[in-house]
């Protein structure tokens, strides 16, 4: 599973999350779904503007951690 650690790269860069919000140019309920990994996918657009208002590379914000109830060993999970 993707884990979204926006919050970790705020608190880096003593930023608040609509300063965050007014640089990328979304909604602050946009930013909160992201932040709290509910959405369902993320435009590379929209990475690059919070890379960039963070200074910081997509990995430092995305990070994947296996999750225990997806069997990612067999065939037929792909």
């Amino acid at each position: 599973m993707i884990i979204i650690n926006i919050d970790v790269m705020l608190a880096k860069r003593k930023m608040s999350v609509t300063q965050l919000a007014q640089q990328v140019g979304i909604t602050l309920a946009n930013l909160s779904i992201l932040k709290n990994g509910k959405m369902k996918a993320i435009r590379i657009e929209t990475l690059n503007k919070i890379c960039g208002a963070l200074q910081c590379q997509p990995g430092d914000i995305l990070e994947w951690r296996e999750d225990p109830k997806e069997p990612w060993d067999s065939p037929e999970s792909f």
